[in-house]
């Protein structure tokens, strides 16, 4: 663990080491800070409003996640030992995880539900960084975390090691090379870590973002009515008449085409058409 001291009630200290997220490369915008002191570690947004609080525990083996308003009241706990990490849950619907160390801690493996639940995703930990692998030990790699030159960054590429670049993280007081070790890594992947709500939020503003940028309109949902729309302030109809359109639509015959006329016996006479003899015979018959 990172070194830290009882936990205090009070507001945490002026941080030590600032720890700046950009979408994609530095050139991209500030999404998160992290603040680091000796008591916690604060996470921030853009506009440095607190979005999560961690406080290191009163030993080296406990890290809680508190609610931002009432900071007595533990979300999250996260327990070090020397096999790896457990999170448990105090939120309805989470489960619990287990980070557990293999091959000489050269390996985490991620377990959900517990540790008996089933290896959901692994982190290998390799010369040039470290390899996050997803849907299970043979699973396909999601993400990597590579150390750059300088000690002070942190890139996050996806898919591989030539994969495109979706985080990085800038380091300022503190070394990157730090969180090379396996236990503070798992606490660096905890303050990043995106919740669904995040990853959703962040999606839905790239998106827009990039739609307005290159001059055009969001992706139109498939499901969406692409043709011509008429409103009640249409007054020019497609007969060029003006005014509201009150024909109606005639339904022809099944067996008869539309332009083919309809025979003669079959049109109905009115009853001032019809002769005296032919109400006679109709009589009759």
């Amino acid at each position: 663990m990172l070194k830290n001291q009882c936990i205090t009630e009070d507001e945490i200290e002026m941080a030590d080491a600032v720890i700046t997220e950009f979408a994609g490369t530095r050139k991209g915008p500030i999404t998160r800070y992290y603040e680091y002191s000796r008591d916690g570690v604060r996470v921030l947004d853009a506009g440095k409003n607190v979005q999560r609080l961690y406080l290191f525990g009163p030993s080296a083996d406990m890290m809680t996640e508190r609610d931002t308003i009432v900071k007595e009241k533990i979300l999250r706990r996260f327990i070090f030992d020397q096999n790896g990490m457990l999170e448990e849950t105090f939120s309805f619907g989470q489960r619990p995880r287990t980070f557990r160390y293999e091959n000489g801690s050269r390996l985490i493996a991620v377990r959900e539900g517990g540790q008996y639940g089933a290896v959901g995703k692994t982190y290998t930990f390799d010369r040039n960084g470290i390899v996050e692998t997803a849907w299970g030990r043979d699973g396909e790699v999601e993400r990597v975390y590579i150390f750059e030159p300088g000690n002070d960054m942190i890139t996050e590429r996806t898919g591989g090691w030539y994969g495109p670049v979706s985080r990085t993280i800038l380091f300022e007081g503190i070394d990157a090379s730090v969180f090379r070790e396996p236990e503070s890594f798992l606490q660096i992947m905890v303050f990043t870590e995106q919740s669904e709500k995040d990853a959703d939020a962040g999606h839905l503003s790239s998106e827009s973002d990039s739609a307005q940028g290159a001059g055009v309109s969001p992706a139109r949902s498939r499901f969406a009515f692409t043709g011509k729309r008429r409103t009640p302030s249409d007054t020019v109809q497609d007969n060029g008449e003006k005014g509201a359109d009150t024909r109606i639509d005639v339904i022809p015959d099944g067996d008869s085409s539309e332009d083919e006329p309809l025979p003669e016996k079959s049109r109905q006479k009115k009853s001032s058409e019809i002769s005296y003899e032919e109400r006679r015979s109709g009589r009759q018959s």
